[in-house]
């Protein structure tokens, strides 16, 4: 029986000749794909600035720092996050502290965030989790009231809208993943986007060390002038080889939400009337990429999330468990940016289940997936 993976990249030919286009231009390095990459990125996020970098924690990293993070601010964060959107303010010396989610969406909200703010708190950096959007207005109303910086942690939603608009769009920078867990992927690879022409100048400058001369000035120059240091920068570079497939997977994007909402419709049709069963669906004020496609597992339903992950393998079908609670992680026992109890994200964090999900997924396969996962219910009501 073949084996389900939970995520598949959808990379094809055109993407590989793209590199192999990079690869004879003779510059592989952040250049003219990198710059054209960025500027498509822009307007699709109808955003004015987008600065491509390394990963999504590079990007996250220097969203704080052009935001005006300081060691020994506090900066809010969910816990309910890859460790990443944590280890980003502690990277400047700043404390993250971490803030409770909502159930249904599994994000932050105003009153989550508002119940942890300190004298200390500069920013706030809200995720929006799996893709799904996060309730983005509430939350720039408390920021702009307090004085505070919102960053978006968008990794998993480009694709996604908030009211109508690209998810990202209404935050002070919001940073984005090309992982290849990812919708649109690039192998390994960020952007930061914004409107601060300031932020957007300074973020180019500190992804190349802080140079006051970019790598297309200092190449294009027979003599090429000297470069000066202005501050301590970073190498949070992106590559042409990274862009080139970047180009190629933005030009999918849009077919890649399609296909993965119409299978994420199979998969909440199928468990609709299940006990125990929930799936995450689309908030009122927005609408999901549905990077993830995680269920919440209730009592009711018969076997807790361990046992149906393990009747899943055995289906011979890959699932994950779901999202992290990063202040229940080694690296943050004891941490004391943990000022209030969590229980959403702890109950999320112990009860949530990532199905597979990905543009290829045939139906028949999926059908599989429904199956394994409704054969407890299915075995209940034989013997009844």
């Amino acid at each position: 029986m073949e084996r389900i993976s939970v995520m598949k990249p959808w990379l094809a030919e055109a993407e590989a000749e793209a590199v192999i286009d990079v690869i004879a231009s003779g510059w592989v390095a952040q250049g003219p794909r990198t710059a054209a990459f960025e500027a498509a990125f822009a307007a699709h996020q109808q955003v004015a600035h987008a600065v491509a970098t390394s990963s999504c924690t590079t990007a996250l990293h220097l969203a704080l720092k052009v935001a005006g993070v300081q060691a020994g601010d506090d900066v809010v964060v969910p816990s309910f996050s890859f460790i990443a959107t944590a280890n980003a303010p502690t990277y400047l010396g700043a404390r993250p502290v971490f803030a409770d989610v909502e159930a249904a969406t599994g994000n932050v909200t105003v009153d989550t965030v508002r119940a942890v703010l300190t004298a200390k708190t500069t920013a706030v950096i809200a995720v929006d989790q799996g893709g799904m959007p996060l309730d983005l207005q509430p939350l720039r109303e408390l920021c702009d009231e307090r004085g505070l910086a919102l960053i978006e942690d968008a990794a998993c939603a480009a694709g996604s809208t908030y009211r109508g608009a690209p998810a990202g769009k209404g935050a002070d920078v919001t940073a984005w993943s090309f992982h290849p867990r990812k919708l649109l992927t690039t192998g390994e690879g960020g952007m930061l986007t914004t409107d601060n022409s300031a932020w957007a100048e300074r973020a180019r400058k500190l992804r190349e060390h802080a140079m006051d001369l970019s790598a297309a000035q200092r190449h294009s120059a027979t003599l090429a002038p000297q470069e000066s240091y202005g501050e301590i920068g970073y190498n949070f570079r992106m590559t042409d080889l990274q862009a080139a497939m970047g180009l190629v997977q933005l030009g999918k994007l849009d077919e890649m939400v399609q296909r993965r909402r119409q299978l994420a419709s199979r998969y909440q049709q199928a468990f609709a009337n299940v006990p125990g069963l929930r799936c995450v669906a689309d908030p009122e004020y927005g609408t999901s990429n549905f990077q993830s496609f995680w269920i919440h597992i209730g009592p009711e339903f018969g076997k807790d999330r361990e046992q149906l992950l393990a009747q899943l393998a055995e289906d011979g079908i890959s699932a994950r468990r779901g999202i992290m609670a990063a202040h229940l992680q080694p690296a943050y026992a004891g941490h004391s940016g943990l000022l209030a109890p969590l229980p959403v994200t702890e109950q999320l964090a112990a009860a949530t289940l990532i199905l597979p999900l990905y543009h290829q997924l045939a139906e028949h396969e999926q059908d599989r997936v429904i199956a394994s996962v409704l054969s407890p219910v299915l075995s209940t009501a034989a013997g009844a």
